[in-house]
């Protein structure tokens, strides 16, 4: 069969498993919809936390960014895997035994204020959003080429089929569709990387495959440093980043990481705080799995990549390379009007512009694999991109329906009123999402990165001064969220978006690179919540109590209040 055959044959089966599931576990109440009714079994809560978690960036784009950046890419492994680990063993028990559907909603009760809540509100609207930017761009990239349609088409499709299963099913609707999500991105995910790793190692187990000897007897590492010196390329074994920018980096996706709502929500969706413990376990066990192959793919992939086009005549390179250029995101220039691929470090020599983004998508067709292979990859793209679209719009329309509306706006809402809100959240989220997802800021990993900026900057002083500080209060919270939120903004869209008159590289402070400075305005939001905190009142007593209460351990037999 025809690779556009195979794709939509995948596609539409896997489409049609997302969707009977969501029809079958449809929300009736708001429980169901904002935390799957809390009945989750850990071994399914952590095959879905890991859907949750390993997004377009992790899928589609953290690979190619290994594969073009070599070392200095290490960050987002190191960030991302290290944050987790945070999350699950310092906050989620803790979170969980609170006993809340969202992270506004223990800002707004630990900080027994509305306007704590407000903000907390707007912080997770402000986070997800920018984070569903990239999976929507994910989306429209695996429509774009796999099914040729234009990103646009791609992005509108995509959110079709979002808004079916999150608007209908709620949590419990995404908790069972991001477990089958989860099987189908591993699925794809660890087949062609086998089959590449045979091909070009002999070895079966890609981990082990990338740091091995070639069929040529020469280390694929060293081979993939020579051919990076021979092109003008710093070594992929090398860095070229400063230590305080990779530092800066990997703490900011730490710590973003252990304040994202859509990877906290999940913790609220099991029986107990013993189950959040043990569905933490299984999440970190399946996300590894994905995690420790992205660095064997990324090498051969641009191993590869050089050997196919590097300096070989355009007229004989193979047909990917025309599929790849009819989306854009592949583009050949003959600037010396010779007929051949300049493929080099030098921009003003060089003809081919790779998108990063297309690397994982691309690598079974430039090893040459079966159809079916590079249509499953389509196919586990999506899964992906879907899977953490519709936790972050359910984010979002948890945010505004039980957050703003019922808690501030309207108390006396039904619970019929409140599921409807919830769900007309939704379609408006869905709509802002797909914008962003045809006009986004920058490839997947770089725009996901600097939502893990944002959570750091205002979610995680918050919550983990929240659980561990007793004296922390109201006002300190507040003005804390607020600066370090300020800060990340406006050094984001002046670095990154040229606001403000622009800035270049040589203009960042301390050499901080946007996606490192959520470390920098985490530090200044603790330093504010600290200082604002001792200069004001104390929080109420039975404040003090319930901070006491979620950290003594469930079995102790001291008196709990949740």
């Amino acid at each position: 069969m025809t690779l556009q055959i195979w794709t939509w044959l995948l596609i539409a089966i896997t489409f049609s498993i997302y969707i009977g599931i969501a029809i079958w576990s449809r929300a009736s109440s708001t429980k169901d919809f904002y935390v799957a009714g809390g009945g989750v079994s850990p071994l399914a809560n952590g095959l879905a936390t890991a859907a949750d978690w390993m997004s377009a960036a992790s899928f589609i784009s953290m690979a190619g960014l290994i594969s073009f950046s070599g070392y200095d890419a290490s960050v987002y492994l190191m960030g991302w895997t290290g944050g987790y680990v945070l999350l699950a063993l310092l906050l989620a028990p803790y979170l969980r035994k609170f006993g809340k559907f969202t992270v506004p909603d223990f800002i707004g009760d630990r900080y027994y204020s509305n306007v704590a809540r407000s903000v907390a509100v707007f912080c997770a609207l402000i986070v997800s959003f920018t984070y569903v930017a990239g999976q929507m761009r994910g989306v429209g990239l695996v429509f774009s080429r796999f099914l040729e349609v234009d990103i646009t088409t791609g992005v509108l499709i995509g959110m079709i089929i979002v808004l079916f299963y999150a608007v209908l099913g709620g949590m419990k609707g995404i908790t069972y569709t991001q477990v089958a999500q989860y099987c189908v991105l591993i699925f794809a995910f660890m087949v062609p990387a086998i089959f590449i790793s045979i091909q070009m190692t002999g070895i079966a187990i890609p981990q082990i495959g990338f740091g091995s000897t070639g069929t040529d007897g020469i280390y694929l590492l060293d081979k993939l440093d020579q051919l990076h010196r021979d092109l003008g390329f710093h070594e992929y074994t090398s860095g070229s980043k400063s230590k305080l920018d990779v530092f800066f980096i990997t703490a900011a996706l730490m710590v973003g990481t252990a304040g994202l709502p859509h990877v906290i929500v999940r913790f609220f969706t099991v029986k107990k705080v013993s189950d959040a413990r043990k569905s933490a376990g299984w999440a970190l066990l399946f996300i590894a799995i994905l995690y420790t192959t992205a660095p064997a793919i990324a090498v051969f992939a641009r191993t590869n990549l050089i050997e196919t086009v590097s300096d070989k005549p355009y007229k004989d390179l193979p047909s990917w390379v025309a599929n790849w250029e009819k989306t854009g995101l592949m583009r050949f220039t003959d600037k010396n009007n010779d007929g051949r691929v300049q493929y080099v470090a030098d921009p003003m020599i060089n003809e081919l512009e790779v998108d990063k983004d297309i690397m994982v998508l691309a690598n079974p067709e430039i090893a040459n694999l079966p159809n079916w292979v590079i249509a499953l990859v389509a196919a586990g793209g999506l899964a992906a991109a879907l899977s953490t679209a519709a936790g972050l719009l359910l984010v979002i329309s948890a945010s505004v329906s039980h957050d703003l509306i019922k808690k501030m706006i309207n108390p006396n809402i039904s619970e019929k009123g409140e599921l409807i809100a919830a769900r007309i959240s939704a379609i408006i989220a869905v709509s802002i999402a797909g914008y962003f997802g045809i006009n986004p800021p920058d490839f997947v990993a770089a725009t996901v990165a600097l939502a893990f900026g944002l959570a750091a900057a205002s979610f995680f002083p918050a919550i983990i001064l929240g659980i561990f500080v007793k004296r922390m209060n109201k006002e300190g919270a507040v003005a804390g969220m607020v600066v370090g939120m300020l800060c990340m903004l406006y050094y984001m869209m002046k670095f990154k978006f040229d606001w403000f008159g622009g800035g270049t590289q040589d203009e960042w402070w301390f050499g901080i690179s946007p996606e490192g400075f959520g470390t920098v305005a985490m530090i200044i939001n603790f330093i504010v919540s600290l200082t604002i905190s001792s200069m004001t009142p104390k929080p109420p007593q039975e404040i003090q109590e319930l901070v006491e209460n979620i950290r003594i351990p469930s079995g102790s037999g001291k008196p709990q209040d949740h």
